[in-house]
């Protein structure tokens, strides 16, 4: 079976069960669907340990009697009219919500460039076998180092979503992930990682493997700290970490509504340094997380979030924007047919109006990545981290690498003062360059 196998659309069954939801009493309903192939290899040292396939499939209805909403979803078509039955008396037993505005009514679409790649689609267990020995293959070629762990991931599928008020959309994506932890022994010992996300099939995965090994042998003889308050280079990977855990739960309406931020009641204060800017962006080209549509059927868009460091507004789905009376930015997330649709970030980009050649000017610290990010406190923004891969650095140099480094600040006071740099590169959907951050560093 190749991945692009994934059996016919569920749309006549989701049509199906559209109807026997308003049969059952529903007011108004909704139909996600979803179907989906993917080939996962799983590397242990220089093998393959496991190769798995997995097919997932079904339908999720949301139903809405007197203003409640009630949820249920099947992988199994023969219980549909159980499944419409479910979803009403869950919405019956909920309470009226003066806030539920209704699902979204059809709109004109905008379709991002390239999120389906058919080679990637046509992909069997082969090639991905292939690609996978060829990422083992360019780690082992570097001198002193060899694989510990990795992962390979390709996959290939539709979703759509239909509702009472006449809206139906549908839309394919392709989907590869590979990663790849290697270790290098010397005088003493050290780990590095890589890896590659794309919405294409990457011809070959060596380069993956290779700079995993040469991270590793390039942190070897790390030596201490000195503890203080510096300023340190956050390569794309630990920003990314980072600000998955703090500014971006920030930004979320809903989060906001809450008062779980310190955001709320901020739009057009001056929050960052006036050279950030930050756009979610639901139509970026070839994105993580891009897609005509989001969630709820609601059009994808390009949202500004900073602008020369002023804040200019959240993240909604309909729900949040229902509350705030204003549109949503097609903002809701779905994680399967199985769960409801949540406000998140599709593909957050950070950038900068003066971008820099940050190691040319800065002593300090760099960082590769971060351990103990999601420990960060989302409401407040505070945080303490443990560096992974750093290196001590002055002006045009890295130097020695350090052995253990921990880095404890506020996003939101460390936002002030941010330079950006020029070295872009997207961590899942998260597109940043190399930031540079003074905080404090404590050493041992």
């Amino acid at each position: 079976m190749r991945i692009s196998d994934t059996s016919d659309s569920l749309l006549p069954e989701a049509r199906e069960l559209l109807s026997l939801a308003i049969a059952a009493g529903a007011e108004e309903a909704e139909v996600y669907g979803m179907a989906s192939l993917s080939y996962a290899i799983d590397l242990r040292r220089a093998q393959v340990e496991l190769a798995s396939q997995s097919l997932h499939r079904g339908l999720g209805l949301r139903a809405v009697v007197s203003g409640a909403v009630g949820f249920s979803s099947t992988s199994d078509m023969s219980l549909l009219s159980s499944v419409a039955r479910s979803a009403v008396q869950s919405a019956r037993a909920r309470g009226s919500d003066p806030a539920w505005r209704g699902f979204p009514r059809p709109e004109r679409l905008t379709q991002p460039e390239d999120i389906f790649d058919p080679r990637l689609a046509e992909a069997g267990a082969e090639e991905c076998l292939e690609l996978a020995e060829g990422m083992v293959a360019g780690c082992s070629d570097v001198a002193g180092a060899e694989p510990v762990s990795g992962g390979l991931a390709c996959a290939s599928g539709s979703g759509f979503i239909i509702n009472s008020w006449g809206l139906e959309m549908e839309e394919a994506g392709t989907l590869m992930q590979a990663s790849m932890e290697a270790i290098a022994r010397g005088a003493d010992v050290a780990t590095g990682s890589e890896f590659s996300i794309s919405r294409r099939l990457e011809p070959s995965l060596e380069e993956v493997g290779r700079s995993a090994a040469e991270m590793a042998r390039s942190s070897l003889g790390g030596g201490k700290a000195e503890s203080g308050t510096f300023d340190v280079l956050l390569r794309p990977q630990a920003v990314a970490e980072l600000l998955e855990s703090t500014l971006i739960p920030a930004l979320l309406a809903d989060n906001v509504q809450k008062g779980r931020s310190v955001l709320a009641s901020r739009r057009g204060d001056m929050i960052a340094s006036e050279r950030l800017v930050i756009v979610d962006d639901g139509l970026l080209a070839g994105g993580i997380d891009s897609s005509a549509f989001d969630g709820e059927g609601v059009p994808s868009q390009k949202t500004v979030l900073v602008d020369g460091g002023i804040l200019q507004g959240y993240l909604y789905d309909s729900y949040a924007a229902g509350k705030d009376s204003v549109r949503s930015t097609g903002n809701a997330m779905r994680s399967g047919y199985t769960a409801v649709p949540r406000v998140g970030a599709r593909n957050f980009i950070v950038s900068s109006s003066e971008s820099c050649n940050l190691l040319e000017e800065t002593r300090g610290y760099a960082v590769s990545g971060l351990i103990g990010a999601h420990t960060a406190n989302a409401i407040s923004g505070d945080f303490s981290v443990e560096a992974r891969n750093a290196f001590a650095i002055s002006p045009g140099e890295q130097g020695r690498p350090i052995r253990s480094l921990m880095l404890a600040g506020n996003i939101f006071d460390l936002l002030k003062e941010i330079e950006v740099g020029r070295d872009v590169r997207s961590v899942g959907s998260i597109v940043t360059p190399t930031v540079k951050l003074r905080m404090k560093v404590v050493g041992s």
